[in-house]
């Protein structure tokens, strides 16, 4: 209901940004199957929800942007369902850009690692300032890119899609 409402009052939107974000820190093991969905409801479902309400407006404003956040960890496994909810996020916007392209509408994948945000706090890694990423989407969405790989350690992990995957599980290696 509340983003119906928003799409309801925000008649004038070309630019659609999602930036959902949730990390439960659920084990697919041992966690209750409510936490393991939790992610996916918010970093899945929800973007999907607000872009099904938001593409008719931006569609009768002679077409826009949108934008979805993902993560670096799109392409990297933690060992939690974030990352699950994030590829398939990642997944979704693939695919969504290719349904909204002939509608007007260009669709962007921003992946980043650790920001300097409030659900990062307590993680003691390096950290992107969130003004650098937020330029760089900004940058992204005025180019027209598919994908914006802000920082070091996406560019990193998006290079190493192709190889072994001990390259990038150590713990694999025997």
């Amino acid at each position: 209901a509340s983003v119906a409402a928003a799409a309801e009052q925000a008649q004038d939107v070309t630019i659609l940004i999602n930036n959902a974000g949730a990390s439960v820190r659920a084990s697919y093991l041992d966690s209750p199957m409510e936490d393991v969905r939790r992610d996916l409801e918010t970093n899945f479902y929800g973007p999907l929800l607000v872009t099904r309400a938001f593409v008719p407006v931006i569609e009768r404003n002679g077409g826009g942007h949108i934008l979805n956040a993902h993560s670096a960890l799109s392409w990297l496994a933690d060992g939690t369902p974030y990352g699950a909810s994030k590829a398939a996020l990642w997944s979704q916007t693939n695919s969504l850009r290719l349904e909204l392209q002939p509608r007007g509408i260009a669709v962007t994948g921003l992946h980043m690692a650790y920001v300097d945000t409030e659900m990062t706090s307590g993680l003691d890694a390096p950290k992107a300032d969130p003004r650098d990423i937020a330029v760089a989407a900004l940058d992204g969405i005025e180019a027209g890119a598919h994908e914006v790989l802000a920082d070091d350690t996406t560019r990193w992990v998006k290079s190493q899609l192709s190889s072994d995957l001990e390259a990038m599980y150590a713990q694999l290696k025997k």
